[in-house]
């Protein structure tokens, strides 16, 4: 049985700051940013904006921090044992830190606490044992010399995390650059900020760090933007839009080209044959990645393509379920779905479902806001089902980010192929079928950068999460994440 939320209503009621050097710091006659429930629309707390002599503050820290080389020359065991303790402090603080999430966010309690938690104190658990394993090379150079390769931490690295997975994200990335010897600049989301301020309160409770390592700067997407241009940082890792993304990457070319890891957007397909083993399993499994989190998922699959033999069967068991599920607040036992982030992606969302009507898809549930009793100012939209999807349709083809699906259907295995891979995105893509040999097939054709064979979304530390066309540069997780955060130099003695 799942613990209760905790009361965090004294908490959220004391000043938000900006988190530099160890201490809190406040800008004097700052900008401020309010953040509200998704549930209600109540406030629930204010913070700062950063402006550029906080970020160079930031940044400044973390490059003394570098420097001073407290933290990169640690023995690599010390620096585990520290990791370890972070994971320690988060874990036992889960509960609160989902209590808040789900406050600010608007995904469940239950979504929060089961979901994303476990994984933010796992990965620390999971890149301390990496980090003594940065091996280096010995190279086949001509007889004479001796050349060998060396791994090295980048210095300061900015992380910008996306309102979906605000602590989640955050950690893929705080660990990874910490285990390479890093220092980091972080800046949460201004939509989801709050998750991330108590946990680097949290953390500076329990664990002993080095001043300037951990650094955390609030604000909006000119933050963000200070931050791409700022030629004292030495890596970005960005999680969010393609259309920002690209914004980064002209402030890293204008300013000092620094290294980019950019997970972006998404279009994924969901590709069922006639064959699909166990379909009734499939389908509970499809409709629950679609639509759990409320459909705030960049790698989750939003295009579903089936077979025509099995077409109508799979959409009138997604409609049965959809059509049963309840959108309610948070903390709601009764509620499968909470709200959508921010008032611009909901009407965003409900801009979509206009224009699905328009291109003359056909709309088999939902489509419409959820605002009634309890809920009347929340955030709510229910699950919505879009059959007769056509290539070309904007449905079809941009990211909308939120609980709306489109299908179609296919009668050859090489119209599948093309409907999945019509699209800018190249995230991930998932199909199920008995036949080995259409599955390899078909996978190898799938223009994407994560493929899922008869089980669509299995994620693990040691994989690596990324992919191709507009939806990003770079991968995260595994061995991956250690060449995104360390560059490698070469070596050469003369005999």
């Amino acid at each position: 049985m799942k613990p209760p939320p905790v009361d965090v209503s004294a908490w959220l009621k004391k000043t938000k700051s900006h988190f530099i050097a160890g201490h809190t710091v406040t800008a004097p006659q700052a900008k401020q940013i309010e953040t509200t429930n998704p549930c209600n629309q109540n406030m629930l707390a204010q913070f700062p904006i950063a402006d550029l002599p906080m970020i160079d503050q930031a940044v400044q820290a973390a490059r003394t921090c570098f420097d001073d080389g407290v933290w990169v020359r640690m023995s690599a065991r010390e620096r585990a044992r520290k990791m370890r303790e972070i994971a320690t402090a988060t874990r036992e603080a889960s509960v609160e830190l989902a209590t808040i999430e789900a406050l600010d966010n608007g995904k469940l309690f239950t979504e929060a606490l089961g979901d994303d938690l476990p994984d933010c104190s796992d990965i620390f658990d999971y890149y301390a044992g990496w980090t003594d394993k940065h091996y280096g090379e010995t190279c086949p150079v001509d007889f004479g010399f001796t050349n060998f390769t060396v791994k090295e931490p980048l210095g300061v690295c900015g992380l910008i995390v996306p309102w979906n997975f605000p602590l989640l994200l955050a950690m893929w990335k705080i660990a990874p650059a910490l285990a390479c010897g890093n220092t980091v600049v972080v800046k949460p989301s201004e939509q989801t900020s709050l998750s991330l301020i108590r946990w680097f309160e949290i953390i500076h409770e329990k664990v002993d760090l080095p001043k300037g390592l951990l650094n955390l700067v609030l604000g909006d997407g000119s933050t963000g933007a200070l931050m791409s241009q700022h030629k004292g940082i030495a890596k970005i890792s960005f999680t969010g839009s393609t259309a920002v993304g690209r914004h980064i990457v002209h402030g890293s070319a204008d300013s000092n080209l620094k290294s980019l890891s950019l997970e972006l957007g998404g279009k994924s397909p969901n590709i069922m044959f006639g064959d699909t083993p166990d379909l009734e399993k499939a389908i509970d499994r499809s409709f629950h990645l679609i639509f759990s989190q409320k459909g705030e998922k960049c790698s989750e699959p939003t295009r579903f393509i089936l077979h025509e033999s099995i077409h109508d069967h799979v959409v009138d068991e997604l409609v049965k379920r959809a059509e049963k599920y309840v959108c309610g607040d948070s903390f709601d036992e009764s509620a499968h779905q909470g709200a959508q982030n921010n008032r611009q992606q909901f009407n965003k969302i409900l801009d979509y479902i206009e224009i699905g009507k328009r291109e003359d898809a056909t709309l088999r549930t939902g489509g419409e806001a959820c605002r009634r009793g309890e809920n009347a100012k929340g955030f709510f939209i229910r699950p919505t089902i879009f059959t007769d999807v056509k290539s070309g349709m904007r449905i079809w083809n941009e990211e909308i980010f939120g609980p709306v699906l489109a299908v179609t259907k296919f009668k050859t295995d090489d119209e599948a192929v093309r409907l999945a891979n019509e699209t800018p995105y190249g995230l991930a893509a998932g199909l199920w079928t008995r036949d080995i040999t259409r599955a390899h097939r078909i996978s190898r054709q799938l223009n994407a950068g994560m493929i899922f064979i008869n089980r669509y979304g299995c994620y693990d530390f040691s994989s690596p999460f990324g992919g191709f066309k507009e939806s990003g540069w770079g991968k995260e997780m595994g061995l991956h994440s250690l060449d995104a955060y360390t560059k490698t130099k070469s070596i050469w003695i003369a005999h």
